[in-house]
């Protein structure tokens, strides 16, 4: 009987066999786990060797490249080459300062006779009387008073003195209004067509740029003279008071004024850029706009710097703005001052 019972040890023995059985699946998984972690930080620490590696072949590269790129000592002759590039350097400079002090004082790079747009006869003045397209009543005004027509209108050239209507084009090229002033220019032969410029009451300042360039390039006078179509001329009078001042360069020539800037939006005579004239709002010394005289090599710089010359609201006070920067002999006449009365007057208002 005692044989075929089993024992107590041989039962606890064959217990903890179960159990150890049952743990070991459990205990290998963490090690798993870190192995599968130190493959990856192997495979991370490989990847960064390898990149450092690549990075350590370019650095060497580009130091390599840039060693045999390195600037060499400059010679003696290498600075004399530079040296003599900074003075002909100079010398444009110098050149070019030059150039532009020429054309501020009237002379032309190339001169106008030459290429035969400007008529070789020398006379003493262009006057330019500004008209409109719906002015044709008082040209035919202008053409029964003072203004010469016809035949007349070609013996007073021969004395010396060019009259035209000046205008510009129309804002529609080529309309009734353009064609209806080549119509009335083919019968009495006495416009200045300025054809770059749009005729119309805001662009008046660059009508007097156009104007004083297009009758330089056109007669070679001693002075241009710029007439509002508002007013009645002296022409005699007023061919005198040019012949007296016939000698006198750099003359600008007008009934001379100055005058508060209208800063108010609405107000006649309104500046946009009133705040240009500093804190007192006052206009420089200027010729009123009814009559500007100027003579040739005045008229020639705004033909040469037509570009660059700025215009404000009013054409009197721009050509007066182009005259501030030039050695221009101011001359204040008060018989250009234009009134109702035309006694001791080369003008008055019509």
């Amino acid at each position: 009987m005692d044989q075929s019972l089993p024992t107590t040890s041989a039962m606890s023995t064959s217990k903890s066999d179960r159990r150890s059985k049952s743990k070991s699946p459990q205990t290998s998984k963490p090690s798993l786990v870190m192995a599968f972690f130190c493959c990856v930080a192997w495979l991370y620490i490989a990847g960064r060797l390898w990149q450092d590696a690549e990075n350590r072949t370019i650095l060497v590269n580009l130091l390599r490249k840039n060693s045999a790129q390195r600037p060499k000592v400059l010679t003696v002759e290498d600075k004399l080459t530079v040296l003599g590039c900074k003075d002909l350097e100079r010398r444009i400079v110098e050149a070019e300062m030059e150039l532009t002090l020429a054309k501020s004082q009237g002379y032309l790079t190339n001169r106008l006779q030459q290429n035969g747009s400007l008529s070789m006869k020398k006379y003493l003045a262009v006057i330019g009387v500004y008209t409109g397209f719906g002015s044709h009543l008082s040209r035919n005004t202008f053409r029964g008073s003072w203004m010469p027509k016809g035949d007349a209108l070609s013996k007073l050239e021969e004395r010396g003195v060019v009259i035209r209507f000046v205008i510009g084009r129309s804002a529609n090229r080529g309309d009734s209004l353009d064609r209806n002033i080549d119509a009335e220019n083919r019968l009495t032969n006495d416009f200045l067509i300025l054809e770059d410029h749009e005729e119309a009451q805001e662009e008046l300042p660059k009508k007097a740029k156009f104007f004083f360039s297009s009758a330089v390039r056109n007669w070679d006078a001693d002075f241009y003279v710029k007439v509002d179509d508002n007013i009645d001329l002296d022409l005699e009078g007023l061919i005198e008071l040019l012949k007296s001042r016939r000698d006198q360069g750099s003359a600008y020539i007008g009934c001379m004024k100055s005058g508060e800037v209208v800063s108010e939006e609405g107000r006649p005579w309104y500046e946009p850029e009133w705040w240009k004239f500093g804190d007192g709002k006052s206009y420089f010394r200027h010729a009123a706009g009814p009559l500007i005289i100027l003579s040739k090599n005045l008229a020639q710089y705004i033909y040469v710097n037509s570009a660059s010359l700025k215009t404000y609201a009013h054409d009197d006070t721009s050509v007066g703005s182009w005259m501030m920067g030039l050695q221009a002999t101011y001359i204040d006449d008060s018989r250009l001052c234009c009134s109702q009365s035309r006694q001791d007057k080369v003008c008055s208002l019509a």
